[in-house]
């Protein structure tokens, strides 16, 4: 019975990390839209369109998905964008 659960308890954990995450950041009263731009394009290498698109969608809707993939990419570029100062934070997809 034991091995059963073991077996089960495997592929829960593969299924956790096969799920997509978003990595979302949001509006903040204090960066400016020049500055998150230039971070969008340092952190995921994004062309200036890109993220002056989603740089937009934060101001104006307040919140942005800039980035979906596996967790450990997601944590990093969390990590990334938070040490410029921006509010970021990762859901699952």
């Amino acid at each position: 019975m034991a091995i059963e659960l073991d077996e089960i308890t495997l592929t829960e954990t593969e299924t956790d990390l096969d799920t997509p995450w978003n990595v979302i950041v949001y509006d903040d009263p204090v960066n400016l839209m020049n500055f998150v731009t230039l971070v969008l394009k340092r952190v995921f290498g994004y062309p200036q369109e890109k993220a002056e698109s989603l740089m937009m969608e934060v101001h104006k809707a307040g919140k942005s998905v800039v980035w979906t993939g596996e967790r450990e990419k997601a944590e990093l570029y969390v990590q990334q964008l938070q040490s410029f100062q921006l509010l970021a934070a990762m859901k699952r997809a």
